[in-house]
């Protein structure tokens, strides 16, 4: 069961975007959609038919000359209200950000009160403050890993673990690697991006820190990677489309109101940086994704974190909209 998609008429920037599909309980296949809600099967487009979205992605500095052109064709006959839409790519590689946007850092820092910390709110504050100016002067964006299994449909319900004491929301902005990209500059890094996306990186706040081994930090395995922590999607609006990234307005809102509502112009780093930044010590691959972090607004500024029934709609300016719904496991 999934809520039902929003309407294709506000989808996205530009003339066209992708996205997965799959008819009834028919195979996905990469898909070409235009501002009109039309759909282009692009198995049949490209004549191939066991293509999928990471082999179109595989392709792309060759193959978006060839988009272009069948998006202005007259080929595009199926509505997409005739499909289901699916998360628009399988990564092989999920690259996370945080501490991305200044806001949302302070806040976290804030709402993380370490045992035995008694100083004031604002002194906390002026000291995430200056962690944060001190990364942005070194260059050091802070990155970890997580797991395809993670991902799922823009309308998928997401299942929220009985074992997670305080799911909360992250909208994000992800760039959608569209070719093999090791050691880039950040001057170099936008063309190794082929388009954007939308993810929601639900964290459970209970398992961020290891309590029982404070020394060792962060565990991100538990806290971020449960079976569709990650919905993404719904389309990949290409690059060119998107144009500048560093003024896109990120909105969630839960149950209707609006908990997150910020502009890309609240990073610490922007996209090139983080795709550069990603890039020194791993080979990033077409489809993979980079996610740039999460503003500020999450469920632990508001004191609200997620239960069952919730449900999220979240959009970035030219992405289009992702609507999910959760419901809570039996313990």
């Amino acid at each position: 069961m999934s809520v039902k998609p929003q309407s294709a008429s506000d989808l996205f920037a530009g003339p066209f975007a992708l996205g997965t599909l799959s008819a009834g309980d028919g195979p996905a296949f990469p898909a070409l959609i235009d501002r009109e809600g039309q759909v282009l099967d692009l198995r049949e487009a490209l004549a191939d038919p066991a293509l999928t979205m990471r082999g179109l992605l595989e392709r792309w500095p060759t193959v978006l000359p060839r988009l272009r052109e069948l998006a202005s064709s007259e080929g595009l006959s199926r509505p997409l209200a005739d499909f289901r839409v699916l998360a628009p790519v399988e990564p092989r590689q999920v690259f996370q950000s945080g501490a991305n946007y200044r806001q949302h850092v302070i806040d976290l820092h804030v709402a993380h009160r370490a045992p035995g910390d008694e100083r004031s709110e604002e002194e906390r504050r002026a000291e995430a403050a200056e962690v944060m100016d001190r990364r942005a002067a070194e260059d050091l964006p802070y990155m970890f890993i997580g797991l395809p299994t993670s991902v799922t449909g823009p309308y998928d319900d997401v299942m929220l673990p009985a074992w997670a004491q305080k799911p909360d929301w992250e909208l994000e902005l992800a760039a959608v690697i569209g070719r093999p990209a090791y050691q880039v500059s950040p001057e170099e890094a936008g063309e190794y991006v082929a388009g954007y996306t939308i993810a929601n990186d639900l964290t459970d706040r209970a398992t961020v820190f290891r309590r029982d081994m404070p020394q060792i930090g962060t565990d991100w395995l538990r806290s971020k990677n449960a079976p569709g922590f990650t919905p993404l999607g719904p389309w990949i609006v290409p690059a060119d489309s998107v144009g500048d990234t560093s003024d896109l307005q990120l909105t969630l809102r839960l149950n209707g109101e609006v908990m997150q509502d910020e502009s890309t112009k609240d990073m610490i780093f922007d996209v090139a940086r983080m795709v550069s930044y990603a890039s020194q010590s791993a080979r990033l691959l077409p489809g993979d994704l980079v996610l740039t972090g999460s503003p500020a607004g999450n469920g632990m500024h508001w004191g609200r974190l997620l239960r069952d029934g919730d449900v999220m709609d979240a959009s970035i300016t030219g992405l289009g909209t992702q609507r999910t719904r959760c419901l809570a496991e039996e313990a």
